[in-house]
């Protein structure tokens, strides 16, 4: 959050300062330092939390804490005793321009607007990593507050939802939320605030099958907790996973502030992950099925350059691979890994160097990725380089990320100071290729 140190998962976007100021980022540079997103960190972290093998003086538990205190921060809506003391309930309208409640939720980035094509592969990933460590998370006492992470969306994903074909997706504009750096809570109420959904007439298979699987992996991990609650989310799945593919169309030509923020692609990966996860979810042979049809008809057999919110070929591999066993899907993967491991471009210190948006998270994402599928996983990132960038983790942490203080304007964005108020377990976007770091809230 801009006010307080915010997460960033990719970032076309420009953060406007007001009429008359010099621009904080006219121009972007190597260390480029924008907080990202943390749902394959926590995996990673749950990964090594679950292997006896692996060495080391780093409390993975605690790390895994300090990104649930992010989560925390990251909250849009009616906001309960929590642990940040200097978050409150914020937007309690969103949805009223529509006529209905769309309250709650996460925000995006340095942004509060929620967009949500990225919010909900963050939960799947999420899910994903309570489902794959369960006995992880069980370990290190987190099994309930993973469920609460996973929840404070999915009860937005659910109210998103309110008819089988229509879903909303983003909440709030874009470049007017940019121009304002101010807390949450101190939205001025003069400010728009729109909300956008799809449908039949303008359609978004991508964010619908996202958004679908993300219902479904978490369903997983709410069965046998509550089962009512994993019932209704499978039903939410199943309704998007079939709007998403009657209805073809990317979502970003149908929501179209998105395309400045968050364009997709292509949508053919989403319905594909959303199958996966929903024959994961359900066992129904029908959904492996259509997975493995689409993975032939929209060639996802060829080597992706990364795995994020914008590009699920990489996951829908590994799913197909451990489901099924087959060895064409256990080829793609290790094709993927041995690519991250040999020739895709590294720091001196050994950190994988996808690109310069969010650096770490692209690492943890690919290292996940591969660790799940047991192909050169040690080999795949230096994990201490990334802990020295998880906010409170250590003494040398950052201090100075994107903005922060109870009282929140523009100067605060100029000040040299740290944060009078620390995001706690948030994930800097990275060193550059050098390795270099320069903890200045002006390189964001």
């Amino acid at each position: 959050m801009r006010c307080f140190g915010s997460p960033e998962f990719r970032s076309p976007s420009v953060v406007r300062p007001p009429a008359g100021s010099p621009h904080p980022r006219q121009t972007l540079h190597d260390h480029e330092i924008r907080i990202s997103r943390l749902p394959n960190l926590l995996l990673l972290l749950l990964a090594f939390l679950g292997m006896s093998q692996v060495k080391g003086d780093y409390d993975y538990a605690s790390a895994i804490r300090l990104s649930y205190k992010f989560y925390e921060a990251q909250r849009a809506g009616q906001l309960p005793d929590n642990h940040i003391p200097w978050r409150k309930s914020s937007f309690l309208n969103d949805g009223r321009d529509k006529g209905i409640n769309l309250v709650g939720g996460y925000f995006d980035a340095g942004d509060y607007v929620k967009f949500g094509f990225p919010m909900a592969y963050t939960t799947t990933v999420l899910a994903w990593g309570m489902v794959e460590y369960a006995n992880a998370y069980n370990k290190a006492g987190l099994a309930a507050a993973g469920r609460a992470q996973l929840r404070w969306a999915t009860d937005y994903f659910i109210k998103a939802h309110p008819s089988a074909k229509k879903l909303f997706g983003q909440v709030g504009k874009g470049d007017v939320d940019h121009s304002y750096w101010g807390r949450p809570e101190d939205w001025p109420s003069n400010m728009e605030r729109p909300s956008y959904f799809i449908d039949e007439d303008s359609p978004g298979s991508d964010l619908a099958a996202e958004t679908a699987a993300a219902m479904a992996a978490s369903s997983m991990v709410f069965r046998g907790n509550d089962d009512t609650y994993a019932n209704t989310l499978l039903r939410h799945a199943r309704e998007l996973y079939a709007f998403a593919d009657e209805n073809r169309g990317l979502y970003s030509d149908s929501i179209t502030d998105a395309q400045e923020f968050y364009p997709s692609s292509a949508y053919e990966d989403e319905l594909a992950w959303a199958a996966a996860w929903l024959y994961r979810a359900t066992r129904e042979t029908s959904y492996l099925n259509d997975a493995e049809r689409k993975y032939v008809e929209f060639g996802l057999d060829d080597r992706p350059s990364e795995f994020s919110w914008d590009d699920k070929n990489a996951g829908v591999q590994v799913l197909l691979a451990v489901l099924t066993g087959k060895t064409k899907y256990k080829t793609a993967v290790k094709t993927f890994c041995d690519y991250m491991v040999n020739e895709v471009p590294r720091t001196p210190k050994g950190l994988v160097f996808i690109q310069k948006w969010g650096v770490l998270r692209h690492a943890a994402n690919v290292a996940y990725v591969c660790l799940v599928f047991d192909v050169h996983t040690s080999k795949v990132v230096i994990l201490y380089d990334m802990y020295f960038f998880l906010v409170f983790f250590c003494s040398s942490c950052p201090t100075v990320q994107a903005c922060g203080g109870c009282q929140c304007s523009w100067s605060y964005f100029y000040s040299p100071n740290p944060n009078p108020n620390l995001l706690e377990g948030a994930l800097v976007g990275g060193p550059d290729k050098q390795d270099r770091f320069k903890d200045d809230r002006h390189l964001m």
